[in-house]
């Protein structure tokens, strides 16, 4: 494939309006609900998606000392009981009652800082059986790359962006969209930005690291 204007637009527009904000700070994840030998699958799966960026993950946030916070439950009502989750968003209490009615098994919320960048994600995970279902790896790399960004609402309908190495089972970012957010952290480029100019910059750099990514492999 080749990486257009049009298709990059389309990975960023919600409700047809353009949004784009990348992370303005390091990510720092940390992981609630899981056990330690999960939680070392799922930290180092965290930092190789990260890697996409150009970046690793930092050890503390300055103003938060965590910013990627990770929740796990087996049903919704669970978090209810975490102390001060609710501070962390304040229609908490109504979320949970609508993903609990809607039967969704995960869910995300971030907050900016004054450049429009990204401050903070919280992922909530209800582990049915389709999340069961994956590996501690595909769960991380998919979880993390839809925090990387705030993309469209309809990004992912016609493809995914991860991909399964058949040889030895690893998740990867697709190439095309690991391009679109190593771009995307490109110092040239903006935290954030809401006109549908910004897609034809970030098309031309990502198209550009996509070629070099083709030619290499």
């Amino acid at each position: 494939m080749s990486i257009d204007a049009d298709w990059v637009t389309a990975l960023f527009t919600q409700n047809d309006t353009y949004r784009f904000a990348r992370w303005g700070r390091p990510v720092v994840p940390v992981v609630f609900g899981v056990d330690d030998e999960t939680l070392i699958h799922l930290k180092d799966g965290i930092a190789q998606t990260v890697g996409v960026t150009g970046g690793v993950i930092a050890e503390t946030d300055p103003e938060l000392g965590a910013n990627f916070m990770w929740f796990f439950c087996q049903n919704w009502e669970e978090l209810k009981s975490i102390p001060n989750l609710e501070k962390l968003f304040p229609d908490f209490n109504d979320t949970i009652d609508n993903l609990q009615k809607s039967g969704a098994n995960q869910y995300r919320r971030f907050a900016f800082d004054d450049d429009g960048g990204i401050q903070l994600c919280v992922v909530l995970l209800r582990m049915d059986d389709e999340l069961a279902a994956m590996s501690i790896q595909t769960l991380a790399t998919s979880e993390t790359l839809q925090a990387l960004l705030i993309w469209g609402d309809r990004a992912f309908t016609d493809t995914s962006p991860i991909a399964i190495i058949k040889e030895n089972g690893i998740c990867i970012v697709k190439p095309e969209f690991a391009a679109v957010v190593r771009a995307a952290y490109s110092d040239m480029m903006p935290v954030a930005a809401d006109d549908a100019s910004h897609a034809l910059r970030l098309a031309a750099r990502a198209g550009m690291l996509f070629q070099d990514l083709s030619d290499d492999s």
